[in-house]
């Protein structure tokens, strides 16, 4: 980042600060809903602590719990966080101070994007209709193009990401708001669906695949990939694992779960990948989010004073030591993810394509 491009970034975060600063002068109780008292997958009471952790990312205030389902195994925030408390957590992160960050990351992952189409390539059996739900900016339509082109590309999304990737091209048509709600006026529209890394952002999973169920053809397929919280990894890496992702990550559904809530919504699944789905960045992730949380913070609006120069020295120095680690975590996953991921279950991923039943 350039001298222009750092003052002007601090000019944003100083216009923000008392906006922020004001939206947290209740505290952060007021962003959760009442506790749950039994399991949203399968209303089982039995349900205990299992992650205990704060906002590792943005570095928001607050601290947020993941409890477990004894009886299915379901994760789920809890308290979840209610619709003021979505709002404030999710906004400068991929919009606003985040977006160029972050739309920058999601531009470059044409190669994983264009793996998700030829993992479902096989199931089609020619020209298809296929909405992207949780699309962004459209990365993933665009990239997938060139894998299927006798695919037809729309996105969905609640944020105006639709209607930008609509306007950039990326996609046929963008529908901007919730899935649920738009699934009505969308019903029997398509031959795919796809939801890569949007259901565990659901507050009511459920609904969404049954949103899904209306808006495809007899026939038509959904693909869903969301983070496998029986991984290895998180239970090695702990609150370092990037899957967690909180408070962001409200539903993490076994895979065995949601099999079941997919036949119990009139779906068949046809296949079931783990290694296809995996993203191999797990040790980097951990190692870089350690980092981040031992380093002095940035400037950000939700937090004061401004760093000064001091902090700001020693932000710098203690990312710079940390670089012969992240070097290292990159190898290591790398090497994990081609020797031996599938088979020691290192895996963070997993998807599943279903068909809709007549």
């Amino acid at each position: 980042m350039n001298a222009v491009s750092r003052e002007a970034r601090r000019l944003r975060v100083a216009a923000l600060r008392e906006a922020y600063a004001k939206e947290l002068a209740d505290g952060t109780a007021v962003f959760f809903a009442e506790r749950a008292t039994t399991c949203p997958w399968c209303a089982s009471p039995r349900i205990r602590g299992h992650l205990r952790t704060t906002d590792l990312f943005q570095h928001k205030p607050g601290h947020f719990t993941l409890d477990r389902c004894e009886d299915c195994g379901h994760l789920f925030q809890n308290p979840r966080l209610n619709d003021r408390g979505l709002a404030f957590y999710y906004r400068d992160f991929y919009d606003g101070l985040g977006e160029e960050q972050l739309g920058s990351l999601f531009a470059g992952r044409t190669a994983s994007y264009r793996a998700r189409a030829a993992s479902v390539e096989p199931h089609l059996t020619g020209r298809a209709e296929w909405l992207d739900v949780g699309t962004g900016h459209g990365h993933f339509c665009h990239s997938a193009a060139a894998v299927l082109p006798e695919v037809a590309f729309d996105g969905l999304d609640r944020s105006d990401g639709a209607e930008l990737a609509e306007a950039a091209g990326r996609v046929r048509r963008g529908h901007r708001g919730s899935f649920p709600e738009l699934a009505g006026s969308l019903a029997g529209s398509y031959d795919v669906v796809s939801m890569f890394h949007y259901l565990e952002h659901s507050t009511a999973p459920q609904r969404e695949l049954e949103a899904a169920h209306t808006v495809l053809r007899p026939g038509g397929l959904l693909v869903i990939d969301v983070p496998d919280p029986e991984s290895r990894f998180a239970r090695l890496l702990g609150r370092w694992w990037l899957p967690w992702l909180q408070p962001q990550h409200l539903h993490l559904a076994p895979v065995a779960n949601m099999r079941r809530r997919l036949a119990e919504t009139g779906f068949t699944v046809v296949a079931e990948e783990h290694g296809q789905a995996h993203d191999a960045v797990d040790l980097l992730a951990a190692v870089w989010i350690a980092l981040n949380a031992v380093a002095p913070r940035e400037d950000l609006p939700w937090l004061s004073p401004p760093p000064g120069l001091l902090r700001r020295a020693l932000r710098t120095a203690v990312l710079l030591t940390g670089v012969p680690l992240l070097l290292a975590a990159t190898l290591a996953d790398r090497l994990t993810a081609r020797l031996c991921a599938g088979r020691l279950r290192l895996t963070n991923a997993y998807r599943l394509i279903a068909r809709r039943e007549a």
